[in-house]
């Protein structure tokens, strides 16, 4: 039996809470929390939703009841497809995070690998994150590559 499993409403607490943890480790000023009441509704509802286009998979934390060790969260978008792609479906991973008490037991690359399964089925072209420098090798493992990021961003 997998030590996986998908994230359902009732971990909402816990998957932010692991977000913020995602969020920590970035090495940024110490990152507010406030926002995570507003969150709650929204990540629920997401959660509670076994046919929409959000899915996150979790580990139970091994030493503390109700906690999660582990996440892995991502999204699936339609694009108009093109050669290679020709259904337009993209796989997004974000908020990979491991509790810092359960971290080197292969809970996220388990996670990973949950996810990669779950865009597969839904047949997802390929996928895409964001990887930091302490996360690279693990996505490198799975056969990630690096792209030229030509990527640009506004604020609304």
């Amino acid at each position: 039996m997998s030590l996986v499993r998908r994230a359902v409403a009732e971990d909402v607490g816990e998957v932010l809470r692991l977000r913020q943890v995602m969020i920590d480790s970035l090495g940024r000023a110490p990152a507010p929390t406030d926002w995570h009441a507003e969150s709650l509704p929204t990540l629920r509802a997401r959660l509670a939703d076994p046919d929409g286009d959000f899915a996150a998979f979790v580990v139970e934390h091994p030493e503390r009841p109700g906690a999660l060790a582990a996440l892995v969260a991502g999204t699936l978008e339609y694009r108009i497809g093109r050669a290679g792609n020709p259904h337009g479906l993209i796989g997004y991973v974000f908020s990979v995070a491991t509790d810092p008490e359960a971290r080197r037991r292969g809970y996220a690359r388990a996670c990973m690998e949950e996810l990669l399964q779950w865009f597969r089925e839904r047949g997802a072209g390929h996928v895409m994150l964001t990887a930091s420098a302490d996360a690279e090798p693990l996505y490198a493992s799975m056969g990630f590559t690096r792209d030229p990021d030509p990527s640009m961003r506004l604020y609304l």
